[in-house]
């Protein structure tokens, strides 16, 4: 699987911008998240390297959505074409998702596309309370879902489960799915 590289930019004036907005210091944000004071500093500084995990931990000291993070702004007209977009992967699995769009503040809804290798499964920390994900598999077959109802999954299959509890995804053989995370 090729290594993507996260948008170290985009991240950068996101956190800045989010951490302006929740009115709190770069050391109480990284003590909420779990974080060395120096690892946020560097992303906000545009250097480093965030995982999946790192982004989705500062997500939830933060109470916003992942995509707020990681996605450029805005334009009226979008196309993404195949194997673009900011594409992120995990430190634990061979897991890597592209963000395809996101939901106005009022919507709060986001879409990835999801590539998965076997091998390692991605556990994933519960998101910000009220998440829920819908999962379509495109190709492949996966086992996903909270950690202890996980479900197997193969093409054209749909699932739902919350995401504010602990989860995972794991690739029974390669495979490719589009993920709608939902933010209530």
């Amino acid at each position: 699987m090729q290594q993507p590289a996260p948008p170290l930019a985009v991240i950068a004036a996101a956190l800045r911008r989010e951490r302006d907005r929740a009115g709190i210091s770069l050391t109480e944000l990284a003590r909420r998240a779990g974080l060395a004071k120096s690892t946020l500093s560097q992303l906000e500084a545009g250097t480093g390297n965030p995982s999946i995990e790192t982004l989705w931990a500062l997500g939830v000291a933060l109470d916003v959505p992942f995509s707020r993070l990681v996605e450029p702004p805005a334009s009226p007209v979008r196309v993404i074409r195949a194997g673009e977009g900011p594409r992120l992967r995990s430190d634990h699995a061979e897991f890597v998702a592209t963000l395809l769009a996101t939901g106005s503040p009022q919507t709060r809804r986001d879409i990835y596309v999801m590539e998965l290798e076997p091998g390692e499964p991605r556990e994933a920390e519960a998101h910000i309370p009220g998440s829920v994900e819908h999962i379509v598999v495109s190709q492949g077959r996966i086992r996903t879902g909270p950690v202890d109802e996980p479900v197997e999954l193969g093409p054209g299959d749909y699932v739902t489960f919350p995401g504010d509890v602990p989860h995972r995804y794991e690739a029974l053989e390669p495979a490719w799915a589009v993920l709608i995370m939902e933010h209530r």
